[in-house]
């Protein structure tokens, strides 16, 4: 059995729900899981759910829920989750594909991530494609996805100096992540190709492609192989 979440209150109206302290996929998976319960469990006076890696944090409408409702609420639903096994077995993953043009003027870090991993341009943006990839979290701006998955040898720093303008759909690397740029953003991701598709569409009905607990695949559409950038030029 999975141990008790830990509660605590970050704000007046903002309750902090943590289920351990380590980045891991047995863990992300309880936060979505918790995010889904609550989600259709109706509390009212519950305004918004925000997933991360390892907690969720809960805002409510003070006027119309204090402070021990609301955590009643929650730990409620929760507890029913535990000893309900058709509440407690997750949600069937959502599966998104991404067509990925890797290198070239759209992936201007591929190679400096390809050298790292001592692989040619192709074989990277392959490795790359080869995983599928968790959603965590949204954060950062409207749209972007926090991705876990990504294979250790294509693991690269971030830029010493961020690039002031990012292109949309820009897929980057970051440490052990991976993403996909929503908006034309300040940046300090490695950027490798450039999506076929937006991530980000504020004309859309439900203008995020991606969600918590998604789980995505790249697709290589094509692979520019370019000489070796200089670390934090703007992309061609």
């Amino acid at each position: 059995m999975d141990p008790a979440p830990h509660i605590s209150w970050s704000s007046d109206r903002t309750l902090r729900v943590e289920f351990g302290t380590t980045i891991n996929p047995a863990t992300q998976a309880r936060v979505h899981r918790a995010f889904e319960l609550l989600h259709g469990a109706g509390i009212d006076g519950l305004v918004d759910l925000t997933p991360a890696y390892a907690t969720l944090a809960a805002t409510f409408d003070p006027a119309r829920l204090d402070h021990a409702r609301a955590q009643r609420a929650v730990l409620g639903a929760l507890a029913r989750a535990a000893t309900d096994p058709a509440d407690a077995s997750p949600a069937p993953a959502r599966a998104v594909d991404i067509p990925v043009d890797y290198g070239g003027a759209h992936g201007p870090d591929l190679p400096d991530v390809a050298e790292r991993a001592a692989l040619d341009q192709h074989a990277a943006a392959q490795l790359h494609a080869s995983a599928i990839y968790a959603v965590c979290f949204l954060g950062f701006a409207p749209g972007f996805a926090y991705l876990a998955g990504l294979p250790a040898p294509l693991a690269t720093p971030r830029l010493a100096t961020p690039r002031p303008r990012v292109p949309p759909d820009s897929v980057a690397i970051a440490g052990a992540q991976t993403g996909v740029y929503p908006g034309n953003t300040p940046g300090g991701w490695r950027l490798i190709g450039r999506a076929r598709i937006r991530v980000f569409d504020p004309a859309r009905t439900e203008p995020a492609l991606l969600g918590p607990g998604d789980r995505v695949r790249f697709i290589v559409a094509s692979v520019t192989p370019t000489t070796r950038s200089a670390h934090g030029a703007p992309p061609a």
